[in-house]
């Protein structure tokens, strides 16, 4: 908290709230100025992308005892446009987290335990870094060009939303996408 105290010159108190929309769990984080009637609210949102591609698993998931499951199927039952999803799907077969089976019968299918797949690395993978800013990442790090992370309060505040991110995110697996 006394690292927020100086971030805009005023005394502040700051909130993290973490939401679930859909299974899908989405941060915001409310900066409020004392003496005054202004707050600073960011949120992290989902891509339409990690969207899809978590639909997409949840549903492949549910049909994980059935075999392999077409993309079209996927797509008519999640509303998911088809030429779009067909990439989700390669670059998610890519990363292992998928296989596919061709012919007759053939489709795509979870490659593993669903248990064992954590949604923080379908997010990175599908959406890139978790964290808001690239300083504060911990896979895709990039120095802020005008910024001194030594004495900037919105570098630590971030790291704080990061991290409580990443507790839920690292528990949570692709089973928890499914009722």
């Amino acid at each position: 908290m006394n690292k927020l105290k100086n971030l805009m010159g005023k005394e502040q108190r700051y909130e993290t709230l973490m939401y679930q929309l859909e299974k899908l769990t989405f941060t915001i984080i409310i900066l409020h100025l004392y003496n005054s009637n202004y707050f600073l609210i960011f949120a992290v949102m989902l891509s339409k992308k990690s969207q899809y591609a978590f639909k997409a698993l949840s549903y492949l998931v549910e049909k994980r005892n059935d075999g392999p499951v077409l993309i079209s199927e996927i797509a008519e039952h999640k509303k998911i446009p088809l030429k779009f999803l067909e990439n989700i799907l390669l670059e998610l077969k890519k990363a292992d987290i998928l296989d596919s089976k061709k012919g007759k019968g053939g489709g795509y299918f979870l490659k593993g335990n669903p248990e064992n797949v954590k949604l923080a690395k379908i997010i990175r993978l599908v959406n890139g870094p978790i964290a808001m800013l690239p300083c504060v990442s911990l896979n895709f790090y990039e120095k802020c060009e005008d910024c001194n992370e030594e004495h900037c309060g919105l570098h630590d505040v971030l790291i704080e939303v990061r991290d409580a991110s990443l507790n839920i995110l690292e528990k949570k697996t692709l089973m928890d996408l499914v009722d």
